[in-house]
């Protein structure tokens, strides 16, 4: 009875150890494996070296010209580019009401059927709006499109928020003085226009415009705001495009020459009868 109770647990103990055998016989296959995919990567090595070897230095030296200009094309650009951008008509309306809106006791206004357009330069590259230098390039190639060096357009080191405190300061200089000259024309011209002179003390001129900086609006809003004031159709009933700057003195000022280009491509394609 003892002896074969021993037998049974020999034989116990023996299935017990044969996982172990089988784990040990297992353990005993994996550096094969990584034999296995040691060889895989020394023979792709070997290909690549054999691939190279096989072709002229020429051909690499190609490749990496290639790469190379990819990523010169990618680099911020120190160019700026200016294109014509939408036009707004100085007797129509936006969002926030009349791009000129004229209110005072016995002040009167009329309508015009013609329409008075100021024209805009969209202007990339500048601060706050960078390019990269693909940009640069298909400017180059496009002819509705003038480039030139960011140092010709923005003071050299202009911060983005400077950059956009001098086109509001712009635009809000251009509106004031294009009030102050439009209201001292109609009064000493009242006669001559059929304004009441007496009522134009009292006038008060607010101007809106969406998403527009800068000074060069100035002619186009003093125009716009006689004409508004005027009972003739001061346009004839013409679409008129123009752009300029105005001071106090009521002199018009010129932009520089890629704005004013740009200026003219904008009047071209928004298809105006007559130019300023």
């Amino acid at each position: 009875m003892f002896a074969r109770h021993r037998n049974q647990e020999t034989d116990l103990v023996q299935e017990q150890e044969s996982p172990t055998a089988d784990s040990e016989a297992g353990d005993e296959h994996m550096p094969s494996f990584e034999v296995k995919h040691d060889s895989r990567l020394s023979r792709g090595i070997s290909r690549a070296r054999a691939y190279a070897a096989a072709r002229p230095k020429r051909h690499f030296v190609g490749a990496f010209a290639v790469l190379l200009g990819v990523v010169i094309l990618l680099l911020p650009s120190p160019y700026v580019i200016e294109m014509p951008g939408p036009t707004q008509d100085v007797l129509g309306k936006v969002e926030d009401g009349a791009v000129i809106d004229i209110t005072g006791t016995g002040v009167t206004t009329y309508k015009d059927s013609g329409k008075l357009l100021l024209t805009t330069v969209n202007a990339s590259g500048v601060p706050g709006y960078p390019i990269i230098n693909a940009q640069a390039v298909w400017g180059w190639a496009n002819p509705q499109v003038e480039v030139m060096p960011r140092e010709a357009t923005v003071p050299v080191g202009q911060s983005a928020d400077q950059y956009q405190k001098k086109v509001e300061q712009d635009m809000a200089g251009s509106q004031d003085s294009a009030s102050a000259v439009g209201l001292a024309y109609a009064k000493a011209h009242a006669d001559e226009l059929g304004i009441d002179a007496s009522a134009l003390q009292h006038a008060k001129v607010t101007m809106h415009v969406d998403s527009i900086g800068g000074p060069s609006a100035g002619m186009m809003y003093t125009l716009g705001l006689i004409d508004k004031l005027t009972p003739a159709n001061e346009s004839g009933g013409k679409t008129i495009a123009g752009t300029g700057t105005i001071d106090k003195d009521g002199k018009v000022g010129r932009q520089g020459a890629g704005r004013r280009f740009a200026s003219l491509r904008g009047m071209t394609r928004a298809a105006s009868r007559c130019f300023w």
